[in-house]
């Protein structure tokens, strides 16, 4: 029996690949003018980058502990072993609810076989741990196999991103508003990466064209074998810009294939609008 992947809405794969026979979506929560959403499901990111755009705040929470219980139990009744792959900790309190309602779970079905993993991921570089775990159970991997080779994958997952708009990450905590005003006079642009699951601040660039060329840079430097690598770029309903991104990569790389998809609204409620991030392995796998 094929192993069942769960993800969580912090992986940014369209809904439409949950289609697939063997996969599970459970979705992250957004609120909006007290009003509250499940991630995809009842709400369109795009909704949410204009609630934005207009000044307004929109909150998130974790993915319900209701969810996480149905979910498992349906899985649990077919007697089909199954992998969750979390959105990272240090970015959400997921991975901890999940862990609890495994062990309800457990208490009726003992037999059930669950493995859960903390990505330590965000966005595509979780959408593609995801990818990799269902084609790895498609071709017939054991729970262990996939297992190993995901969170093998995920250590070694780049993250590289930057935002629009300094306020957004001002209203996150990330800067203060002070650097959030002064940024936005400059048309200085923050480069963030991910160390550990944990958002860590790069450097500050003047300017979109010497952005886009750090970030080449800084592929070349810390990418290996990237012809061969499925490479990712997700973005805050700003296709334009993931385009010229892709076209560059293209030329520069030439990857197996550039896979590109929308910032979903769970993760885009914390970036905001004009959010562009890039994803790739740092060694061979």
């Amino acid at each position: 029996m094929n192993v069942h992947i769960i993800a969580d809405s912090g992986c940014d794969l369209p809904l439409t690949f949950f289609d697939h026979e063997n996969t599970s979506f459970v979705p992250l929560r957004v609120q909006i003018n007290e009003t509250d959403y499940e991630d995809l499901k009842t709400i369109d990111p795009k909704d949410v980058y204009e609630f934005m755009r207009k000044g307004n705040v929109a909150k998130t929470s974790q993915a319900s502990p209701e969810t996480f219980l149905e979910t498992f139990t349906n899985i649990a009744k077919k007697g089909q072993p199954a992998l969750y792959i979390a959105f990272s900790s240090e970015l959400s309190g997921t991975y901890q609810t999940a862990i609890m309602m495994k062990e309800q779970v457990k208490e009726e079905y003992p037999d059930f076989e669950l493995e859960i993993i903390d990505s330590k991921c965000a966005s595509l570089g979780h959408g593609l741990l995801v990818k990799k775990a269902v084609e790895l159970s498609d071709s017939g991997a054991s729970l262990q196999e996939i297992t190993e080779t995901v969170k093998e994958m995920s250590v070694h997952m780049e993250h590289l991103f930057t935002v629009d708009e300094l306020e957004y990450l001002a209203r996150g905590g990330r800067i203060s508003k002070a650097q959030a005003f002064v940024g936005g006079l400059l048309n200085i642009k923050p480069l963030l990466h991910v160390d550990n699951g944990r958002l860590i601040p790069l450097e500050k660039i003047r300017g979109k064209k010497k952005l886009y060329r750090k970030l080449m840079d800084l592929m070349e430097e810390r990418g290996v074998n990237l012809s061969n690598q499925t490479v990712a770029i997700s973005h805050g309903d700003d296709v334009e810009a993931a385009l010229e991104l892709k076209k560059m990569i293209e030329e520069r790389f030439q990857p197996k294939d550039v896979y590109m998809n929308i910032i979903g609204a769970a993760i885009g409620a914390h970036s905001g609008p004009g959010t562009l991030a890039l994803f790739f392995l740092n060694k061979e796998m």
